[in-house]
């Protein structure tokens, strides 16, 4: 076995491709002693934080492939007989990583695949006892199936469920579901319900800054205003280009997109459908970008419809 995942490991990074999952695992195993002690732990929680912060500077999808090794080496270890305390920050990291896979997989249209994720996500965060990261699970997944095509009252229940469970707790999670709920709200024209969770939103931007960072609020109002055709679309447009770390790339890229839209909606079309373009054509096209290059050309007038630019942002985004 360890010489077939060896064969396997040099097969993969001679051709410049991944890893297969599990093959350094296989032959590693035996070279080191078969416990869960703290510092191993500690170093899955250090990877978490990691992909918290990679996440941004990737395109969706990107991370894929390490989350799915990172998942079955992890799945690995639970498997052991772990002391109460090790199995269960090992479940958080699990819920974490397994969270985290299931958005990309959302992101990349294969939502077969992300409701499995999500349910394992779930499970573990469950299983682990720590009500913040259920809240976040639940939070996270609302807002990503907000992109997913998933039925809206599937959306609102994810949501609802993150605000009940959380207590009134400010987290990351409680302001995903926020986020959520303000976007779908946007979009069906509800203004006051959209503005009550923006401004839930911002309390918890307020009361756990570290938790549900100041970009996440001003990329979520951005989204909402200009959908809602609201004159402060504009300033929050550039509030959260400011606020981003350089480097970021998906949420900015998405952005731009928004501000393709409201540049369109405020009738400069060519300006709107060229930033569009060039946006499109910088990285993959998830499922949030389909649904914002689709919602640009909803909004264009009829006689603008026929213009190249259109043309051509609607032969990118045919989807297969």
């Amino acid at each position: 076995m360890k010489r077939r995942a060896a064969l396997q490991m040099l097969a993969a990074l001679s051709a410049g491709a991944a890893i297969p999952p599990g093959a350094l695992e296989m032959v590693l195993s035996g070279a080191a002693p078969d416990l869960v002690d703290q510092m191993d732990v500690d170093r899955w929680e250090q990877t978490v934080h990691e992909y918290r912060h990679v996440s941004l500077m990737r395109w969706t999808g990107a991370l894929i492939p390490d989350l799915t090794a990172d998942l079955v080496a992890l799945g690995r270890l639970l498997e052991r007989k772990n002391p109460p305390s090790i199995h269960a920050r090992l479940l958080r990291v699990s819920a974490e990583l397994s969270g985290r896979l299931a958005a990309e997989l959302d992101d990349i249209g294969d939502r077969r695949a992300a409701r499995v994720a999500w349910a394992s996500a779930r499970r573990a965060a469950d299983a682990s006892g720590d009500r913040d990261l259920s809240v976040w699970v639940r939070g996270v997944e609302a807002s990503y199936a907000r992109w997913a095509g998933c039925p809206d009252h599937l959306v609102i229940d994810l949501a609802d469920e993150a605000i009940a469970l959380s207590g009134g707790k400010p987290s990351r999670g409680l302001g995903g579901a926020y986020a959520a709920r303000a976007s779908l709200a946007a979009r069906r024209g509800e203004e006051h319900v959209a503005f009550e969770a923006l401004q839930n939103m911002a309390e918890v931007t307020d009361r756990a800054p570290e938790a549900f960072p100041e970009y996440f609020l001003r990329w979520n109002e951005a989204y909402a205003y200009t959908f809602l055709g609201d004159g402060r679309a504009s300033s929050a447009l550039e509030q959260a280009l400011a606020l981003y770390p350089p480097g970021t790339m998906t949420p900015v890229a998405n952005l731009r997109l928004i501000q393709a839209l409201d540049l369109v909606q405020q009738r400069e079309i060519n300006e709107g459908l060229e930033q569009a373009l060039t946006v499109l054509q910088e990285g993959p096209i998830s499922t949030t970008r389909y649904h914002l290059a689709e919602r640009i050309l909803g909004a264009l007038p009829e006689q603008a419809r026929k213009l190249p630019a259109a043309r051509d942002l609607r032969a990118l985004t045919v989807r297969a």
